[in-house]
């Protein structure tokens, strides 16, 4: 009974254990990247540089898209995900290690950050149709829920550990996060092995290409993947928190830092919510409610003057858009089979990459061409127009009422 799945979801132990993994590695991530950026800075003093490491790091996920689905699929999801965070690990080492011996380079650190995110673009959709095998599908909207609440836990404490520790010397973030990446492949290792028999197919390109064929053949995902790719593109306004902050509303860095962290807050909030409070019926209405809160709450931070204000409405977005996520990604797992998840869900992590990536890119432009408070408000009223077309371009998705239609209901 609904009453009684959080109980059960709580006491499944390989999902403990991969919960506990998704917090190691999110905090080592986020602890690697304050790091990182400190320490490049320092040795070159350039702000470039800050952008390209993001822009090296993303890299790879365009590059292995099609490779990194084949190999979730072909392989052992626990084994893949487990030679990802080991080779995390050695990258901090390899920090700490140039860090202890004052070693440490500007073209070190973009061939590390390249190696990261390689790493990182083969872990996501591994780590992402792992889930669906160690928890019953009756659990998994609040297995997607809890799994988040570990990655926004991790996203608003570790980057404050990291600073906190990097006071001391870089050595001190770099160390730490070397076991932390070790403790999660242990814990990845522990899982229960795969059920389902693994694709012993070769990497052709049909196979490769299998993942976008089976996105394209299906309406409903490609509708719910597309939605929040273009309802990102418009409505991110992160890019800009700093001129928020300095220019408008008049505060200081601790006041960046704040806002920052409000949409991480929203959304663990609302992640914890829907662990224990599953959404199960009208969840396409519910998901475009979702999208268009969040164009709603977006506009409202571009117009408002009050810092606090401006704090409640990012805890808004980031509470929308957590609700929107969990839905999207419980039925496009739900929906695709086991054999096909790992494909699937490198398209989606593309595409989730590209909206964050290139929406930051859209709204410094816009920024650019037609100042900032006009480029956030213009961001939030094409993400309501979308949210519009595609309730009339996606009518099936829009009237969805459950994650996933079991076999036996379809038959009946």
């Amino acid at each position: 009974m609904p009453s009684q799945a959080p109980l059960l979801l709580r006491h499944h132990r390989p999902f403990i254990a991969f919960w506990l993994a998704r917090v190691f590695t999110a905090s080592g991530f986020q602890m690697l990247t304050v790091a990182i950026g400190w320490n490049l800075y320092q040795l070159t003093g350039n702000v470039l540089d800050l952008g390209l490491v993001g822009l090296v790091e993303f890299a790879p996920r365009v590059l292995f898209m099609l490779h990194t689905g084949h190999v979730a699929d072909r392989y052992d999801r626990r084994k893949v995900a487990a030679i990802c965070q080991s080779l995390q690990a050695l990258i901090a080492l390899s920090l700490a290690i140039g860090s202890a011996t004052d070693h440490v380079t500007r073209e070190m650190i973009f061939i590390l950050a390249f190696l990261l995110g390689a790493a990182r673009s083969f872990e996501m959709p591994t780590t992402q149709a792992l889930l669906p095998s160690i928890v019953p599908s009756a659990l998994f909207p609040r297995a997607v829920a809890a799994a988040q609440s570990a990655q926004q836990s991790a996203t608003i404490v570790a980057p404050a550990l990291g600073g906190l520790l990097y006071a001391f010397g870089s050595v001190w973030v770099y160390g730490p996060t070397v076991i932390l990446y070790l403790i999660a492949c242990a814990l990845m290792l522990n899982l229960p092995a795969r059920q389902t028999p693994l694709n012993k197919g070769k990497a052709t390109l049909d196979s490769l290409l299998a993942g976008i064929r089976f996105i394209r053949s299906r309406p409903d995902i490609l509708g719910a993947i597309s939605l929040d790719l273009f309802a990102v593109l418009l409505g991110g306004a992160t890019a800009l928190l700093p001129v928020f902050a300095k220019d408008i509303l008049l505060t200081g860095p601790w006041g960046l830092g704040l806002l920052r962290s409000a949409p991480a807050v929203g959304a663990l909030l609302m992640s914890l919510f829907l662990a224990r409070f599953a959404i199960e019926r009208n969840v396409g209405r519910v998901m475009f409610t979702a999208v268009g809160v969040f164009g709603v709450a977006t506009i409202a931070f571009g117009l408002s003057t009050s810092f606090w204000f401006s704090l409640a409405v990012l805890v808004v977005l980031g509470a929308a858009d957590m609700i929107s996520m969990v839905i999207r990604a419980s039925f496009v797992q739900l929906e695709t089979p086991d054999e096909m998840r790992g494909r699937v869900s490198a398209v989606n992590g593309l595409f989730i990459g590209a909206s964050n990536q290139l929406g930051e890119f859209e709204s410094g432009l816009t920024a650019h061409w037609f100042g900032t408070v006009p480029a956030v408000v213009m961001g939030g009223i094409g993400t309501l127009m979308v949210t519009g077309a595609w309730i009339k371009l996606f009518p099936t998705l829009a009237n969805r009422d459950r994650m996933h239609v079991p076999v036996e209901e379809v038959r009946v």
